[in-house]
């Protein structure tokens, strides 16, 4: 089943990607965050402590590409 964001665009349904914790830490969601790859490439996030029926992010193979260049960077540290 897929389901259409805000832009119209076609999306999978979160319950049919396979999550995965960045780091590997099968622990208590707390802060943690879940990843997903998409079928186009891009990839899917969203906080584990919210559960599977929490929001969702969805980014193109670009935006992440991008994201992960500015994690890398530093671009996002606080302080």
């Amino acid at each position: 089943m897929t389901s259409a964001d805000t832009s119209g665009e076609t999306r999978p349904d979160p319950s049919e990607l396979i999550w995965e914790r960045p780091g590997g830490d099968p622990g208590e969601a707390g802060d943690a965050v879940e990843i997903a790859p998409l079928p186009d490439g891009g990839h899917a996030m969203r906080n584990a402590a919210d559960g599977p029926d929490g929001s969702v992010l969805y980014f193109t193979k670009g935006e992440w590409d991008a994201f992960v260049l500015g994690v890398r960077d530093g671009e996002f540290d606080v302080g």
